[in-house]
């Protein structure tokens, strides 16, 4: 039996990315900082970017989430409303540099207005997630190709974000989205995960996502 290809899935949080990749045909290992117990996979707690050093030339794909509150809306949001927010790590240049460094094929996961290079952005309902509101932008030195925004092709959309899914009604029509998710249970019914609690799954790749990748990376590193 031919081994399957090995994927390092840096700042893995819950494991909504390694989901979609092990769904596409991948043997996952993920890191993060911090202790991830609803991870479905190998994991190992640490510092993303020196495992990547350390390890990183061991498997054909790395993929990497640094953290996005920095670049997020909520964050403009919150300083609006409250003068001032939270500090978070601006990591995507170094992990680009670390990516770059192991030699292997890799792909950055962030959102709009993050400083990655963005060469697709993947939609939620145009890879079957009809109600959810979510778009995610990656970069990788693999050629890539994504699915067109579907949003106007739903009449709403929701959102699985903030501090508690209370059902808020909120308005953006780019996206479509109505309201924000009414509790866990329908949160992930929209984003395709049933493992993890409020706090991750907001945070969350839909799987979809990077099964829709994952599958054309098979297809490259199989070429």
């Amino acid at each position: 039996m031919t081994a399957k290809p090995r994927l390092l899935d840096l700042f893995c949080g819950a494991g909504g990315a390694a989901m979609g990749y092990y769904r596409a045909g991948f043997d996952v290992v993920g890191v993060d900082i911090k202790p991830q117990p609803r991870y479905q996979f190998e994991f190992h707690q640490g510092d993303a970017l020196e495992y990547c050093a350390a390890h990183g030339y061991e498997f054909d794909v790395i993929h990497a989430s640094p953290p996005c509150q920095a670049y997020t809306g909520m964050r403009n949001i919150t300083i609006s409303r409250f003068g001032a927010a939270p500090e978070h790590p601006d990591l995507v240049d170094d992990t680009r540099r670390a990516l770059r460094a192991t030699g292997r094929h890799w792909i950055i996961e962030n959102v709009q207005n993050s400083p990655i290079d963005t060469h697709i952005i993947l939609c939620g309902v145009s890879l079957g997630l009809p109600e959810l509101a979510r778009h995610r932008h990656f970069e990788s030195d693999l050629l890539l190709f994504a699915q067109p925004c579907a949003h106007r092709s739903v009449p709403y959309t929701i959102g699985v974000y903030g501090d508690v899914p209370n059902g808020r009604r909120v308005s953006c029509p780019q996206f479509r989205l109505s309201r924000i998710a009414k509790g866990l249970p329908e949160a992930s019914r929209v984003m395709g995960i049933d493992w993890m609690t409020w706090d991750e799954i907001k945070l969350a790749i839909p799987p979809a996502c990077t099964e829709y990748i994952g599958r054309q990376l098979l297809q490259q590193l199989e070429a």
